[in-house]
């Protein structure tokens, strides 16, 4: 299938995101975890979101319209490398704002580097999410960088971890931008999710 993928706008203030009449998506991670590449293997374009090799290069909310049928929305990654902590507060807040305030938000894309260990900051996250009864999905990116039996293992801990302090676990994709592993997944989950809107 081919991807109608468009930048809609950046800013800092969820009152200002488009009007929403479509489903929507956001997607969010620690700084570094293959955002920018995962949105652009998604919607197959190379330089949709900008990848920089730079932590904590996405400051604002950008939107993008998928398929004229639902936004995903690029949210700030957490755990900046080279910013104030005054800017990292800020962030957050509006941030924060925009997860509890969007009414057409069907899902939180929880971004996880599947090649390192369980992150606090990941665990908080998803713990404030669960507390705020935000949906999200677990969305382990770089599986291309381990052999298959390290990749099973680190999302076992992972999960073994998870159920420390949850009775169940969210859905999970497993996910490549380089070779496009788990774009199907979650196209199929979308549209289902879609179909659950209601303007």
């Amino acid at each position: 299938m081919s991807i109608l993928a468009k930048f809609i706008q950046s800013n800092t203030d969820w009152k200002k995101c488009p009007d929403p009449k479509l489903p929507e998506y956001a997607l969010i991670g620690r700084s570094n975890v293959g955002k920018s590449s995962l949105i652009n293997m998604l919607t197959e374009r190379k330089s949709l979101a900008k990848i920089s090799s730079t932590p904590g290069k996405t400051q604002l909310i950008n939107h993008f319209l998928i398929n004229n049928s639902f936004f995903l929305a690029d949210l700030p990654g957490y755990g900046y490398a080279k910013v104030s902590k005054k800017s990292r507060a800020k962030f957050a807040e509006f941030t924060l704002k925009f997860l509890e305030n969007r009414k057409n938000l069907m899902c939180v894309f929880v971004l996880i580097d599947s090649r390192i260990k369980p992150q606090k900051i990941d665990l908080e996250f998803m713990e404030y999410c669960g507390i705020k009864q935000i949906p999200f999905v677990m969305c382990f990116t770089k599986a291309d960088k381990l052999k298959p039996r390290e990749l099973e293992l680190n999302i076992e801990n992972y999960q073994n971890e998870m159920l420390k302090n949850w009775e169940s676990l969210p859905e999970t994709f497993i996910t490549s931008s380089k070779n496009a592993l788990g774009k199907e997944a979650i196209y199929e989950f979308i549209d289902q999710t879609n179909s659950l809107f209601s303007n």
